[in-house]
């Protein structure tokens, strides 16, 4: 096998609690797929919502469903700069003692004390892509990505395994930048 996976960007986006959707949508509210992910299940919505840092905000985030146990708030290095929150890089839903924010929906506002990250980057794979690639669960390898002009190796990269998996790597949008990463770009995987 060559080692080869689809190195898709994720940019700034928010997931919220049932909780959370009601207070910034109303009572009763049901988040609207405006398309399927890659990773089976999950979705970009057609609701946006206002991320307010002490510095700054970014006035239309993109709500990814379906809701969760806890809201999380993920933007890369840069737009935490500009909102001026503290964001340490972790993996989707570790944020104790992450960053904290206000999120503005039309209905209503909620105050987080916790939940803002930088996603660290990954490879989602299937316990059957996991055995192919030779790796395991929460092992960390690097990624090589070639481009016309800036080609690199990604360190630190988590593989994490799970039944309800697609391939893919997903970086964020300053990591994706540094590579001039164009869709359906693939990554070489280096244990």
């Amino acid at each position: 096998m060559e080692n080869k996976v689809l190195v898709e960007t994720s940019a700034r986006h928010v997931h919220v609690t049932e909780e959370h959707l009601a207070i910034l949508f109303g009572e009763g509210y049901q988040l609207t797929k405006k398309k399927d992910l890659s990773q089976p299940g999950q979705f970009a919505c057609e609701e946006r919502v206002a991320v307010i840092g002490p510095k700054n905000q970014f006035p239309a985030v993109s709500i990814l469903g379906p809701v969760r146990k806890a809201t999380q708030v993920e933007l890369s290095a840069s737009d935490a700069r500009t909102i001026g929150v503290k964001a340490p890089v972790r993996e989707s839903g570790d944020i104790a003692g992450s960053g904290g924010c206000k999120i503005v929906g039309p209905k209503g506002e909620i105050e987080i004390e916790e939940g803002v990250i930088i996603a660290k980057r990954h490879i989602h794979m299937t316990p059957a892509d996991a055995a192919a690639f030779g790796v395991e669960d929460k092992q960390v390898v690097s990624v090589k990505i070639d481009s016309d002009e800036r080609s690199l190796i990604f360190g630190d990269v988590v593989v994490r395994v799970n039944d309800n998996f697609a391939l893919a790597m997903h970086i964020d949008t300053d990591e994706s930048n540094a590579v001039l990463a164009p869709a359906g770009v693939m990554g070489e995987v280096i244990k």
